[in-house]
Order: C-alpha cells, then sequence, then structure tokens
C-alpha cells in the first residue's frame, strides 16, 4: 500500500505570518501615513494661498503666524486651555455616572423610565446657550455652573445609550436567566451589562465631543458676562481686539483638544470591544 506523505504545517505558517505581520504593518502605516499627508498639504495649501493672494493677517493668518503665536502665548493660552480641558473631563465624567447609572434603572423599571425620561429629553432639547444665563446667576461658583452647563449637554447621549444597550441583549438569554432563577444584580452584570457596552461606547464617542462643545458654550456666555475661564474666553477676547492670529491658535487648541478626546474614545472603545463584538474586530480583506 501506497504510504500518503503528509505536510508539515510549519512551511506553510510561517510565510503566512509573515505576509499577515506586513499587511498590518502596511495598514498601520496607511492609517496614520495618509490622514497626516493629507492635513500637511492642507495647511501648505492654506499657507501658499495667504503668500501668493497677500491676505492680510486680520483677515486670515498663515499657518506660520499661528504657529508663531502659539509659542509666543503660549502659557496664557495653555492655562486657558487647561481650563477647559478640566471642565470637558469632568463633565464627561459625570455624564458618565449619571447616565449609566439612570440607564440601570431605567431598565430595570419601567415606572421609574415613563416618570423620569421626559425630564431628560427636556434637559437635551432645550438650547444650554439658553439656560446658561440662569444657571450662571442662580450657581455661585462660576466652574459649577459652567459644569452644570457642559453636563447637560453630555448627559443624554450616554443615558440613551446606555438603555438601548441594556435593552438590546437576546430574548432567548433573557428566558435563561429566568430560567435559574438568577437575581437582578445577576441579570444586570453577567447579560445586560456586556449587552449594553456596544451602544455604551458609541454614545461615549458623542457624548465626548458633545462635552466639549457645551464646556466651549458655557465659556461664551460667561465670557459675554465679564467671566474670564478658559479657550472660549480667549477666542471672544482677541476677536473684541482684533487679534485675529491669537483667535485662531486659540481655536486650533480647541480643535486639538476634540481630536484628543476622539481618540481616547475610540482606543478605549477598541480596547473594550475589539477581542470580541464585530464592530471592533480587524479582518483580512
Amino acid at each position: 500500500m501506497q504510504s500518503i506523505s503528509t505536510i508539515d504545517p510549519v512551511d506553510d505558517a510561517a510565510p503566512m505570518n509573515i505576509e499577515a505581520m506586513a499587511r498590518e504593518s502596511r495598514e498601520k502605516l496607511l492609517t496614520w501615513a495618509l490622514p497626516v499627508a493629507t492635513l500637511l498639504a492642507a495647511i501648505g495649501a492654506w499657507e501658499w494661498l495667504v503668500w501668493a493672494y497677500q491676505i492680510p493677517h486680520y483677515l486670515i493668518p498663515a499657518p506660520s503666524l499661528i504657529a508663531k503665536t502659539l509659542w509666543t502665548d503660549g502659557p496664557s493660552l495653555m492655562g486657558s486651555a487647561w481650563f477647559t480641558v478640566r471642565l470637558t473631563f469632568w463633565s464627561l465624567s459625570l455624564a458618565i455616572i449619571g447616565g449609566v447609572l439612570l440607564g440601570a434603572v431605567f431598565a430595570l423599571s419601567r415606572a421609574v423610565e415613563m416618570s423620569l425620561f421626559p425630564f431628560a429629553v427636556i434637559l437635551q432639547v432645550t438650547p444650554v446657550v439658553a439656560i446658561a444665563p440662569l444657571i450662571l446667576i442662580y450657581v455661585d461658583s462660576t466652574f459649577a455652573a459652567l459644569l452644570i452647563c457642559a453636563w447637560i449637554v453630555g448627559f443624554f447621549p450616554i443615558l440613551s445609550g446606555t438603555v438601548i444597550g441594556l435593552r438590546s441583549a437576546d430574548h432567548n438569554l433573557r428566558d435563561l436567566f429566568t430560567l435559574y432563577r438568577a437575581t437582578p444584580w445577576q441579570r444586570l452584570r453577567f447579560l445586560l451589562a456586556p449587552s449594553a457596552l456596544p451602544s455604551f461606547m458609541a454614545a461615549l464617542k458623542v457624548a465626548g465631543g458633545l462635552s466639549l462643545i457645551g464646556a466651549v458654550v458655557a465659556e461664551f456666555v460667561a465670557g459675554a458676562a465679564g467671566q474670564n475661564t478658559g479657550l472660549a474666553s480667549r477666542i471672544i477676547e482677541s476677536s473684541f481686539r482684533n487679534e485675529i492670529p491669537r483667535m485662531f491658535a486659540a481655536l486650533v487648541l480647541v480643535s486639538m483638544l476634540g481630536i484628543v478626546i476622539f481618540l481616547l474614545t475610540t482606543w478605549a472603545s477598541r480596547r473594550v470591544l475589539g477581542h470580541w463584538h464585530e464592530s471592533e474586530i480587524r479582518r483580512d480583506q
């Protein structure tokens, strides 16, 4: 009887691993290289257009002038940026805590949800710029008043995402937990919470940007009332003084803060969902 030769899997595995590593390296390079190259090209075009058409700096400053302003006015702008950072992350943290806790209560009690959900909707649909002056009047601490305004903007996405996620658990698994007489805490911990993670992480990405927007809008209102706070106040102050490069420099810092928040929430989503959820699992094309 003729013997059947077998192929050593190690011989084929090594080239496949090398190819996969090379493909992953190319993907990582393209992920960072393409956005950076596009951004640098846009900045270069901006610089050239300002130079070619001799646009005055009080209309549109060149990127080089904005960078120079960031260097010269760095200490004062960074102090304002730190205020905005603290305000944004405190409001986002409180929105996460309040939204998750209240969302869990809503998911476990239909009566509580029907009673309190309209108030959450009212907070969401009411423009923060309309109620910010009232909050600034009734709250003695400027930082606390701004924190409340930013929290209102970031709270509802967390609450809504948590409630939707907690209710997205498979009904067959719900019946299984009922069959095994699981306690409400066991049901929440082992079934509802894992099911809610994808919706919560998506809501977190939205709430992160909204918390920054709420902080900036609240600072605009406070700045208009004569309260010097964060980067928004620097923007208002620079516009009144016609210091357009400084205003652009403060705006660049606000944009950079928003990018950092987006990157952090994206990283957190990949860390939480990357090893099990379809939305974050990387697959070979």
